[in-house]
Formats: C-alpha cells, sequence, structure tokens
C-alpha cells in the first residue's frame, strides 16, 4: 500500500460517512442543513466512495 492509496482510501472513509450521517439526517425528518443540502450531499457523496475506493485498490494493485 503506497501513500496515494492511502489517501484514496482515506477520501473513501470519509465520503461513506457523509453518505451515512445523510442517511440518517433525512430519516429524522428535520435535516440540520434542509433537505435539499443533505440530499446533494447524500448523493455526491455515494459515488465519490466508491471512485475513491476503486481508486486505491487499483493503485494499491499497480505498486505491489
Amino acid at each position: 500500500m503506497t501513500p496515494k492509496s492511502g489517501v484514496f482510501l482515506g477520501g473513501s472513509c470519509v465520503a461513506a460517512i457523509a453518505a451515512v450521517g445523510s442517511v440518517f439526517e433525512l430519516s429524522s425528518g428535520k435535516p440540520d442543513l434542509g433537505g435539499l443540502v443533505t440530499g446533494i450531499i447524500l448523493a455526491i457523496s455515494i459515488p465519490l466512495t466508491v471512485i475513491f475506493f476503486l481508486a486505491a485498490v487499483r493503485d494499491a494493485r499497480a505498486n505491489q
């Protein structure tokens, strides 16, 4: 594992935490940032989680 893949993996973790937090905020009925902003955060964080994770795996495999 390289530092670059570690950064990608960290980004994936942060994006996944944002997605889970957004789901909980939306399910509460009264999101702190509003429904639209929280929905946008959710819509952006899910693809970012996948993209960052795949980038981390590719970088780690390329440097083995």
